[in-house]
């Protein structure tokens, strides 16, 4: 069969094209298309990012930056990593989407994958879907489907204040932080936010009227805050006697980042449910929901929630090849060990006033409201991190980050600090 020239594949694609930094397109000229084209609920863009290799990225105009940002805790194994790209590649021209009339062999074995590294018990089950607020709607409507009789119906559902779950309504009502919330009210009601990190607020909250409980085992946007030791061991009790689920937020903490494949892993506690989303795909889009046990997995049935492009062949395979990446060559290990590392040098600088976090999910304060003014500074210099709080500096920077570009961002940093309290 003959093809037409419209379906020709010319010299050089239109992404290509675009993103070409021999061109004579600026930053400037793109930031400027930017503002006039897309809708601005992120503000101004930083920079017109076309390039990336590992850990480093390139903007329109070709400066290089050190990622210690990953995307928000995304970009597992960095940037064009050649193995997960050859996957996506591969499996691109296979199979791309079959939508959820149908599976593959994709979807199938990173659902079996993720029930053995959660170390899920039998009956368990795994819902796909493509971002962590999707995971976590996925879970919100868990928790309704666990509201009991009419006689005693379970209206409450409990997060913690500091919680961020995500910004799409139900995630939203889950999430504290009351500018994202208030623009935006009602809410889905009957969320309940408790103080962060109090084991007595927690039991007095959890009663029969209990849905579920809804915990981040580290709380990303309030600056990288741990929960406190024996916090989720309480709180899995507490649930326990109450017949509420616990649902465990690890989108941002799972997949690796805190040098364990679950920030929760080692606690000995089974959670009703968890959200993954963020580090699974290496940087392609995917979440998921895994269900843990016959009575959790047994609450949304046939019919009562879906997806078009969830566990779709293509972000399934790049969920695989990460999962693999991390796994063959030891990155784990390599996590813990650089994230040691950089929590000691951080430590040990002037200005840092504490260091907070587990493998390379790290969050410091420091001694004045500058934080915004050193991701500035950090970006003049060549390094990209991110101010969750005007005191607070979060890196969440790709797994394969190695010693000597952290030691590279270390000794930057003294330098940062003064740039940004000579600019108050």
């Amino acid at each position: 069969m003959k093809h037409s020239s419209e379906n020709t594949v010319t010299d050089k694609s239109p992404v290509q094209e675009l993103t070409d930094t021999r061109g004579h397109i600026t930053g400037a000229d793109w930031l400027a298309r930017y503002s006039s084209s897309v809708l601005g609920v992120f503000g101004a863009p930083q920079r017109v990012l076309v390039r990336g290799s590992g850990c480093l990225v390139w903007d329109a105009d070709g400066k290089e930056y050190l990622d210690l940002l990953g995307g928000i805790a995304v970009n597992a194994l960095g940037h064009a990593h050649p193995f997960v790209t050859s996957v996506i590649s591969s499996q691109l021209a296979t199979l791309g989407h079959v939508s959820n009339f149908f599976t593959s062999p994709t979807q199938i074995a990173l659902a079996e994958k993720l029930l053995e590294i959660s170390h899920a018990p039998a009956g368990s089950r795994v819902f796909f879907a493509n971002s962590g607020a999707e995971a976590i709607e996925a879970a919100f409507k868990l928790a309704r489907r666990n509201a009991g009789s009419a006689a005693t119906p379970r209206t409450k559902i409990i997060a913690l204040e500091g919680a961020f779950h995500g910004r799409t309504m139900g995630a939203l009502a889950l999430t504290a932080k009351e500018a994202y919330r208030a623009p935006f009210a009602p809410l889905p009601a009957g969320v309940v936010h408790i103080p962060f990190g109090d084991i007595e607020a927690l039991r007095a909250a959890v009663d029969d009227t209990t849905a579920a409980v809804f915990l981040e085992p580290i709380q990303g946007e309030a600056g990288v805050r741990p929960l406190p030791a024996g916090y989720l061991q309480a709180a899995r009790e507490a649930t326990t006697a109450a017949g509420a689920l616990l649902i465990l937020d690890e989108v941002q903490t799972g997949i690796g980042r805190t040098g364990k494949w679950l920030a929760s892993g080692d606690t000995g506690i089974v959670p009703d449910a968890i959200t993954l989303a963020k580090g699974l795909g290496g940087g392609f889009p995917i979440g998921a929901l895994v269900t843990f046990g016959p009575v959790a997995s047994g609450l949304l049935t046939a019919g009562q929630h879906g997806t078009t492009f969830g566990g779709n062949p293509v972000a399934t395979a790049a969920a695989l090849a990460t999962l693999h990446v991390l796994e063959n060559q030891h990155v784990l290990a390599r996590v813990r060990a650089v994230g040691e590392h950089l929590r000691a040098g951080l430590a040990g600088i002037h200005g840092v006033t504490e260091v907070r976090g587990e493998g390379l999910l790290i969050g410091f304060d420091l001694d004045a409201d500058v934080a915004p003014a050193v991701v500035q500074a950090g970006l003049d210099a060549g390094f990209i991190v991110n101010s969750p709080g005007p005191r607070t500096i979060r890196l969440a920077p790709p797994l394969i980050l190695s010693t000597e570009q952290a030691d590279q961002f270390l000794a930057a940093l003294p330098a940062l600090l003064q740039t940004a309290k000579d600019a108050q």
